[in-house]
């Protein structure tokens, strides 16, 4: 299967690294040009860099916080339109249900929720007119597998997958798909951050320690590991892709099995 994507513009939401980074080298891989966005500029200048001549397709960055009403309506008014929209922007961390205040249900909601929301309203009616567009979305596994050490982030990772279903229906007929991506754990920089004093401890390499925090804290994942970041981003590229036209409305897993159902 070849994929191209020439004459594309793909935005990815969070992307100087991690899964963001990686879709964004696959889109570019198959001749999109792609927005990379991120908070800090040079993070954003790296992720442009790290683009440049990955394979036909071309990227340009966008700094700012699409955590926020105001970071949507700029990066909007930058780039007004685009093809396929990657809201993979998001933020996870561990806290007690009895510990989260409302203030932290508020940052999660408007960073991993409404980021989605904002700029899915903002573009979708271009993709409708021309009836051409792909909308993912970056959910997680955790959606369905409610972590008890983060149920806030369970939430909006529950909320991101309705969002995506419900703009499926809302586009019925059309040219444009829209679906939300499960990954299971993942080996991004984040999750190496918080192993490396574990592998430093062991002197195991990075992929063994984070098997062994995949069969702790996931047991019932079938593949063992943790994904790669690669892995994740060839699903989305595909869901991005002329070739996935009858997939929509899907919540598609990349969670190596952990979710423990058919």
């Amino acid at each position: 299967m070849r994929i191209d994507l020439t004459g594309r513009t793909a935005i990815v939401t969070g992307s100087t690294g991690g899964i963001g980074l990686a879709i964004a080298k696959g889109l570019a891989a198959c001749g999109a040009l792609v927005v990379v966005n991120g908070r800090r500029q040079a993070a954003v200048d790296q992720a442009v860099q790290a683009l440049s001549g990955v394979g036909a397709g071309s990227a340009v960055g966008f700094t700012g916080d699409l955590g926020t009403a105001e970071g949507c309506a700029a990066l909007v008014a930058a780039h007004p339109s685009c093809d396929i929209l990657i809201n993979n922007l998001g933020i996870y961390g561990q806290k007690d249900f009895f510990e989260t205040p409302d203030e932290e249900w508020a940052r999660f909601f408007e960073i991993n929720v409404m980021s989605g929301v904002r700029l899915s309203r903002a573009y979708m009616p271009g993709m409708k007119e021309r009836d051409w567009g792909r909308v993912v979305f970056i959910s997680s596994e955790s959606a369905f597998n409610i972590p008890v050490e983060m149920i806030h982030y369970g939430f909006s990772k529950t909320a991101q997958v309705s969002i995506a279903r419900g703009l499926a229906e809302r586009m019925a007929g059309t040219g444009v798909t829209v679906n939300s991506v499960l990954p299971g754990p993942t080996l991004s920089e984040g999750l190496e951050d918080m192993l490396r004093p574990e592998q430093e401890k062991t002197g195991k390499s990075m992929e063994e320690v984070a098997a062994g925090f995949v069969m702790t804290h996931r047991p019932s994942s079938i593949i063992r590991r943790a994904a790669s970041v690669e892995e994740v981003a060839n699903m989305v590229v595909y869901l991005s892709s002329p070739q996935a036209s009858a997939t929509t409305g899907a919540s598609v897993r990349v969670d190596g099995g952990v979710l423990s159902t058919i």
